[in-house]
C-alpha cells in the first residue's frame, strides 16, 4: 500500500469515527433535540441571560420543519463542495495541460522539429 493510499484511509477512518462515536456513546441523550444547530443553542443561551431580549430582525425564510431545514443546509453544503471540487479539477488540469505542452515542446525540439520562425512564413495575398 503506498503511502498516499495509508493517508487516505487513515483520514477516511477518523471521519467515520468522529460521526460515529457521537452517536455510539450517546452524548446527548439528555436533551430534547440533541444536535441542535448552533443557531439554537445561541438563541437559547441569549433567552437565559436575557428573557426580554427582541431580535433585530426575523428570517427569509423558516423552513416547515427541521428537517427541512436540515435538508436545505446539506443543499447548500454540497453545492458548495461542488463548486470547491470544479475549481480544484479545472487548476489540475490546466496545470496537467500546460505540463504536457512543456512535455511535447521539449520532444519537438530534441527531435529538431522546431516551429517556424515568422520569416519562414509566407505572406498571404
Amino acid at each position: 500500500m503506498s503511502r498516499n493510499a495509508r493517508i487516505n484511509t487513515l483520514l477516511l477512518l477518523v471521519v467515520v469515527a468522529l460521526a460515529v462515536l457521537p452517536l455510539a456513546l450517546g452524548m446527548g441523550d439528555h436533551k430534547e433535540e440533541p444536535f441542535t444547530g448552533a443557531d439554537a443553542q445561541a438563541e437559547t443561551a441569549i433567552t437565559e441571560l436575557e428573557p426580554d431580549y427582541e431580535p433585530w430582525f426575523s428570517p427569509l425564510y423558516e423552513p416547515p420543519s427541521g428537517e427541512v431545514e436540515s435538508a436545505l443546509f446539506a443543499l447548500q453544503a454540497a453545492i458548495g463542495a461542488g463548486v470547491l471540487a470544479y475549481y480544484f479539477g479545472l487548476r489540475r488540469g490546466r496545470r496537467q495541460g500546460e505540463t504536457r505542452a512543456r512535455e511535447q515542446a521539449g520532444d519537438a525540439q530534441a527531435h529538431g522539429a522546431d516551429a517556424p520562425d515568422a520569416g519562414d512564413r509566407q505572406p498571404s495575398a
